[in-house]
């Protein structure tokens, strides 16, 4: 008999305003956020930062087309204090009866902080976040009568009205790619989320340290055939020059540890022993390594992550309603992999 079999949390990815035409992004949300809840996910992941639309208003539009499917936020303490954050997760409870993740984020492009007068330095940044989660966790938690004093946040007698029920109180993820990241995971009790490296690659004593649960964000092309899968990944991400230069200039205006790490490691492809992919991320197509192959290789190698410990999947952004389905076949084989 075998071990029972892992549960994985599944999140997809919204499009983004920046990439879309005024008249067609509302759509497009609704498109992807009815494609992820037909293939299961939990959630699908916004973001935000300075280029695009408010993530909090793009979660209320997926909460209005779809049943169940709950948006993944990302919440950057410079953009809203942790009342205000706490206060749109109690109205969405109420007035929809729904729920929301929350993705906090720790920085970002430092042109964007800089545009709004903040120039706290990266680790410094992750000391302001478990603050943030920590008000905004005992304003969900307990709803009235909340004070706190730290080096950020002071807040005094604090009440939250509308209460939330606890089965629509969020789940806290958070960036982990860093030792100051995953400090931060530990402290607040959230889940540290990593663009991974390889799995040969991966540092197994720090993702299991002090029981800490993790999760990775990866992109996944997976077909019958390995030669069908690569000609998808490489019709979607062909290989472009401004691309190259358009990553380089991100990379002099970033100083998140995730970026450097991955843009050190090798490019991958079709020819590789292994289906890791970086060359979509370098040439600026998108911000996650890739798996490409076949399901069973894929399959193969994400179930290498998994025994490492993940529990948690962020996808890229799906191209066609497909893409989901391919990913969860992955996943239900690399689960199953796991639990032989």
């Amino acid at each position: 008999m075998g071990r029972p079999q892992p549960q994985i949390e599944l999140y997809s990815t919204c499009p983004q305003s920046k990439d879309a035409r005024r008249g067609d992004y509302a759509r497009s949300v609704s498109e992807v956020a009815r494609w992820s809840e037909e293939a299961g996910c939990r959630g699908m992941l916004i973001y935000t930062d300075n280029s695009i639309v408010d993530p909090w208003v793009v979660a209320q539009h997926v909460i209005a087309t779809t049943g169940f499917l709950r948006p993944l936020v990302a919440v950057q303490p410079v953009y809203m204090h942790p009342y205000s954050a706490a206060k749109k997760v109690a109205s969405i409870a109420l007035l929809y009866g729904r729920a929301v993740d929350v993705n906090l984020v720790a920085g970002g492009f430092r042109n964007d902080l800089r545009a709004l007068g903040d120039a706290t330095p990266h680790d410094e940044r992750y000391d302001r976040l478990v603050e943030y989660a920590t008000i905004f966790r005992q304003l969900l938690e307990d709803g009235g009568g909340v004070s706190f004093e730290g080096r950020y946040y002071r807040v005094a007698n604090a009440r939250l009205n509308p209460r939330v029920p606890p089965e629509l109180r969020p789940r806290l993820l958070i960036s982990g790619s860093s030792p100051a990241g995953r400090a931060a995971a530990q402290s607040i009790d959230a889940v540290a989320i990593r663009y991974p490296q390889p799995p040969e690659e991966e540092n197994e004593a720090d993702l299991r340290a002090n029981g800490l649960e993790h999760g990775i964000r990866v992109g996944i092309i997976a077909r019958e055939h390995a030669a069908e899968a690569w000609a998808v990944a490489r019709s979607r991400f062909p290989r472009r020059r401004e691309g190259e230069l358009a990553h380089k200039l991100a990379m002099n205006v970033s100083d998140s540890e995730w970026h450097r790490q991955l843009s050190s490691g090798p490019d991958g492809g079709e020819h590789e022993p292994h289906p890791y992919w970086l060359e979509p991320f370098k040439s600026y197509g998108t911000f996650c390594p890739y798996l490409v192959g076949s399901y069973g290789r894929v399959a193969d190698e994400l179930s290498r992550y998994l025994a490492l410990g993940v529990r948690t999947l962020i996808t890229d952004i799906p191209r066609e309603p497909d893409d989901l389905h391919h990913a969860r076949q992955v996943v239900s084989t690399a689960m199953l992999s796991l639990a032989a």
